[in-house]
């Protein structure tokens, strides 16, 4: 707090970036009056009223009504430190809302930008209509609505040959674990393999930049190969034994992201 002990209502509007006006109308309603008038009945304001006007002003971001404000901060059991503690976790809220808007916002850009906006058709192309809602209510069921709505609404902001580039490198990565199936599925290559697959998934995911490593969520891909055999038909036909071989090898991992 600084050590001025006295400011003008100009002085004051500067420090807290508001208007003269705002001040003015807070005094108004009551809601921050200056600690004395001068004989010329000028404003002064004392470091009890800018820490009220920090209050006021948190509030404010917040989305608190002014009227709102005044009955909490005259509320006679108003404590200055547990609403602090309770603006820094709903501006922090807050804040991750805004990230994330700003993430979905620049990618919609770019993508309208570069008119490389992709479709739903797009994302399950070579899958009949029915084909792709069954594959996305699977895919719901096990991970969540908001996790596969994140992973479309991701692809849909690359261009098609951004997706292709990711799809073809599942396909090789896919390919070149078949060839390893004679191997124990903790042998180092095959991990290494599984762990470039882990990363090309969660790219694919929308979530390789995450702080959370989707241990599970891979775990349960992995779980889903065992039953699904469109993601392990490398030779042309269905393999049961490499079913349970890329399934235990990614089981494996997703242990080591522990």
């Amino acid at each position: 707090m600084s050590t001025q002990s006295n400011y003008s209502v100009k002085q004051l509007a500067k420090l807290a970036g508001v208007t003269v006006k705002t001040l003015h109308l807070y005094d108004h309603m009551g809601l921050l009056k200056p600690a004395q008038r001068t004989g010329s009945r000028y404003r002064l304001y004392c470091e009890s009223e800018l820490l009220r006007l920090q209050q006021i002003l948190f509030y404010r971001e917040l989305d608190f009504p002014l009227k709102q404000i005044l009955a909490i901060l005259d509320d006679p059991n108003f404590d200055l430190i547990k609403a602090m503690e309770g603006h820094k976790t709903l501006l922090k809220a807050k804040r991750r809302r805004i990230d994330t808007l700003m993430k979905t916002l620049n990618q919609t850009l770019i993508s309208l930008k570069n008119k490389t906006m992709l479709n739903l058709e797009d994302l399950y192309q070579g899958l009949s209509e029915q084909e792709a809602q069954n594959y996305r209510n699977q895919a719901i069921s096990s991970y969540g609505e908001e996790a596969v709505t994140h992973a479309e609404n991701h692809l849909k902001s690359l261009s098609k040959e951004a997706m292709q580039a990711l799809v073809s490198r599942q396909k090789e990565l896919g390919k070149s674990l078949y060839q390893l199936k004679h191997l124990k599925p903790a042998n180092q290559t095959v991990q290494e393999l599984v762990g470039q697959h882990y990363q090309n998934t969660r790219k694919l995911w929308g979530t390789h930049q995450a702080v959370d490593k989707q241990a599970e969520a891979y775990q349960g891909l992995g779980q889903l190969y065992l039953t699904d055999e469109r993601f392990t038909s490398e030779s042309g036909e269905t393999d049961p034994d490499f079913r349970i071989f890329i399934s235990e090898a990614m089981s494996i991992y997703s242990a080591s992201l522990h």
